[in-house]
């Protein structure tokens, strides 16, 4: 337990610039507090005292403002920033060195039993507001940006935006023009589909006006 709430603190330390000393982090952080409360939650909901870790869940979340089911299971190094709005499922698993921002939903899509959420890689990053609905799995070393939908399976070492959420770059190469490769992006520095689509739009129109006007002057010239 003790080595790894040292893992967790340290992934404070390596992730929040804001992080100055290690009481500012042990008294100040809402996420830290969060998923030390899960731990203890899931100790006991692991050997079948369920109303005793619902009890310290609930009290999570009112101190908090994050919800962490007691049956999720979390490794290690996880750090949740800032997290007011975060919500985890019951069957959502989440491996190690995963950060997620405030907003962010882990969670189901109906009342379907057995496994129901997804399952996070190792070293993922879901950015604000996002959302991963379903029991399917993140691969390793993904980004899911900011207000993404994310409903379908994600590969390893994928970039994931839009809503529903899909893949536009894996391995640091776009998926619609493998021959750019990219550099590992931050969450705050996602390509925007719909913004393309948008200028690809604005740039038929131009042509559309040009052949347009080429035509009337045509026309013009013949009468």
């Amino acid at each position: 337990m003790l080595k790894r709430l040292k893992k967790e603190i340290r992934a404070v330390f390596e992730r929040d610039p804001a992080a100055r000393s290690l009481l500012e982090v042990v008294l100040c952080y809402p996420g830290l507090h969060a998923i030390i409360l899960h731990r203890i939650a899931h100790f006991f909901y692991k050997h079948n005292i369920s109303l005793i870790a619902r009890c310290i869940s609930q009290f999570s979340r009112f101190l908090t403002q994050i919800e962490i089911h007691p049956g999720a299971r979390i490794g290690e190094a996880f750090f949740i920033d800032h997290g007011a709005g975060v919500v985890i499922g019951e069957t959502a698993e989440i491996g190690d060195n995963v950060t997620i921002y405030q907003g962010v939903t882990i969670g189901g899509t109906g009342k379907e039993k057995g496994k129901r959420h997804p399952t996070i890689g190792d070293n993922v990053v879901v950015s604000t507001g996002a959302r991963i609905l379903g029991s399917f799995t993140v691969g390793e070393n993904s980004k899911i940006g900011a207000g993404s939908i994310v409903l379908k399976p994600v590969p390893s070492n994928s970039t994931v935006v839009g809503v529903p959420g899909k893949v536009v770059s894996k391995d640091g190469v776009r998926i619609d023009k493998a021959e750019q490769p990219l550099i590992d992006l931050r969450h705050d520095e996602l390509p925007d589909p719909v913004a393309e689509m948008m200028l690809n739009m604005q740039r038929q129109i131009e042509d559309l006006k040009n052949k347009i006007k080429e035509y009337e002057d045509l026309s013009g010239k013949k009468e």
